[in-house]
């Protein structure tokens, strides 16, 4: 990183982050508690995309950090995380056929809307201030970082989707089908993780 760089930019990027790891925990937390209660596909996915991105936010902060860790480790936690999103993408997709087939039937959920909708707002403006910084300070990882908090503004809006076309319409199928077109841009986000560089799908 350029040595020019001012204080206070650390120390806003170090609270930006530090604003993340707080919100994806919560927001992780959230989605699958609420999926557990509902049996819901599209908040396993939103949620277990959301619990990879917040062990990605916290590596980014330590890198932050005055004893911040190497980068041959960085890259090392952001491959376990792809292949965690591979995983995922797996559960996610064998879980929707299931109940697409008639083995689960997906339950309206305010809470898991609630937190959708709050995710499409915050996501976004937080995606928007890690892209400034990261062109500031020229971290790669912190432009890793906002690219994936942009990604989980849009998932929020595809499970929003299914969710509300299932509580207001009772269009159960929706939930599953969100889930599943969830899917490929969680396989693309594990795919730019293990190779260290971006797929094209944002």
């Amino acid at each position: 990183m350029p040595q020019a760089i001012a204080p206070n930019t650390f120390q806003r990027v170090r609270w930006v982050q530090s604003i993340t790891v707080a919100w994806m925990s919560a927001e992780a937390a959230v989605s699958l508690f609420a999926a557990w209660r509902a049996q819901s596909p599209a908040l396993v996915a939103f949620g277990g995309d959301s619990a990879i991105e917040l062990a990605s936010a916290v590596v980014v902060l330590s890198r932050f950090r005055a004893n911040a860790a190497p980068e041959q480790a960085e890259q090392q936690a952001a491959r376990i995380a792809g292949v965690l999103l591979f995983l995922l993408a797996a559960c996610v997709v064998a879980t929707s056929v299931m109940t697409l087939l008639g083995y689960g039937e997906p339950k309206p959920t305010l809470l898991g809307i609630a937190i959708l909708i709050a995710a499409a707002v915050f996501m976004p403006v937080l995606a928007r201030e890690k892209r400034r910084l990261s062109a500031a300070t020229a971290s790669a990882a912190l432009r890793t970082d906002a690219a994936e908090s942009a990604l989980c503004g849009y998932l929020s809006l595809i499970a929003l989707l299914g969710l509300v076309l299932n509580a207001i319409w009772h269009v159960r199928w929706a939930d599953p089908a969100a889930a599943l077109l969830i899917v490929p841009f969680v396989l693309c986000e594990g795919a730019e993780a293990i190779q260290g560089k971006h797929c094209g799908c944002r």
